[in-house]
């Protein structure tokens, strides 16, 4: 299924091709040993979030193969996906509530606990934050606008990750999460709507210059 799926991939470009085979061998190191990153700590959830920035490029490559999206992009969004993976670990270490059954459920958690769960939770976020920062600044300062929206949403999820059996073990099961849910519609509405806004005003106070990187998105 492996090399049918790379065939197919290589039908579309070989940028898409290589991206493909990333996520291929990130599924490989994440289940299968000697290697087996589910089982170690921190490695779990930075090898299995690397899969967001992957599937990033897949579509990224599906529209345009000669260039790579910003490394500040790719970066902010491998993080996210850590913050996520890491609040799922809390969940459900927390809902165990055993060392030692959590560590045979899965290795990993015979390190873990409560506080360094939370601080690697507070790393990602602020990393993902910092890079999208980066990424704002150099591309399109509008979207700076959405960032207490986005602060908010963060906050958000850390709450619902704090509850007993928390939705965030099953990402599923997060749809039941109306506010939640209804939060990061607005959020998505709002960040996507600033793309295409431009408010020449805000470069003079922040002091910034405006990017010449053609943009990719427009009206016209």
């Amino acid at each position: 299924m492996g090399t049918v799926g790379l065939l197919l991939a290589a039908s579309i470009n070989v940028s898409f091709l290589l991206a493909a085979a990333a996520l291929l061998v990130m599924g490989l190191v994440y289940n299968v040993p000697p290697i087996r990153s589910k089982e170690l700590p921190y490695l779990d959830v930075v090898s299995e979030s690397v899969n967001n920035p992957i599937r990033l490029l897949l579509g990224w490559f599906t529209v345009s193969a000669s260039q790579l999206p910003p490394m500040s992009l790719i970066l902010a969004y491998w993080l996210v996906g850590a913050f996520f993976m890491a609040s799922k670990r809390f969940a459900e270490y927390r809902q165990i509530g055993n060392k030692q059954v959590a560590a045979a459920y899965r290795h990993s958690f015979a390190y873990y606990d409560d506080q360094r769960l939370l601080v690697s939770m507070f790393f990602y976020a602020c990393g993902a934050a910092l890079f999208l920062g980066v990424f704002i600044i150099r591309y399109h300062l509008e979207l700076i606008l959405c960032v207490p929206l986005l602060a908010g949403f963060f906050s958000a999820y850390m709450k619902v990750a704090l509850k007993d059996n928390s939705a965030v073990q099953n990402p599923e099961r997060l749809y039941r999460e109306t506010g939640l849910m209804l939060y990061l519609a607005v959020t998505v509405g709002v960040f996507v709507a600033l793309m295409f806004v431009s408010i020449p005003a805000m470069y003079e106070v922040f002091n910034v210059s405006a990017s010449r990187v053609p943009a990719l998105w427009s009206w016209r």
